[in-house]
């Protein structure tokens, strides 16, 4: 019996050392390992195979941007306002959005920074890592940015008309 075994004994409970390796600094549990799990993440547009770099971004971005617009306008300071909720919402959410790409750009250059592989390695199969180059994460970048800004945007109009469009819903305005 090895060390290891005694001190890492890997068929006694629920959780247990991912990939039976104690070193890796991770725990295999029902919750995090289970196979609704990993087909969940890997569903994510940053993972889900056969998408594009900036078709992936511009999915995120549209999410995110929708949902940036809604914190400002429930809980900042110009929420008591008629319109300059809504609109404060909008300029958080092309703010944080901006700040993102910045974020983004940046790292895509430290990290490539004069070597085209950057820190990943370009024969790596790990699924978790699906941008390998630069110019993947610039694309990325793109798509992120038109995605929250049309996410923004769309929520923003979709706030400011909120009334005509619960009439129109309701059936309380003739279209004829």
């Amino acid at each position: 019996m090895s060390d290891q075994s005694v001190l890492y004994p890997t068929d006694t409970g629920i959780v247990q050392p991912y990939k039976n390796d104690p070193f890796r600094g991770n725990l295999s549990t029902p919750i995090n390992d289970s196979s609704l799990a990993k087909a969940f993440i890997r569903n994510l547009p940053a993972y889900r195979p056969g998408l594009s770099p900036f078709m992936r971004g511009l999915e995120i971005g549209m999410a995110h941007g929708y949902f940036l617009v809604g914190p400002e306008i429930v809980v900042g300071p110009l929420r008591e306002t008629a319109h300059g909720a809504n609109l404060s919402g909008l300029i958080t959410a092309i703010y944080i959005t901006a700040s993102a790409c910045l974020g983004i750009s940046l790292f895509a250059m430290t990290t490539f920074q004069g070597n085209p592989k950057g820190a990943y390695n370009s024969n790596c199969k790990d699924e978790l890592r699906p941008l390998k180059a630069k110019e993947e994460w610039f694309q990325l970048n793109g798509g992120v940015f038109l995605g929250a800004m049309g996410g923004a945007i769309f929520a923003y109009l979709l706030l400011e008309n909120f009334v005509d469009l619960d009439a129109i819903l309701r059936g309380a305005v003739n279209i004829n």
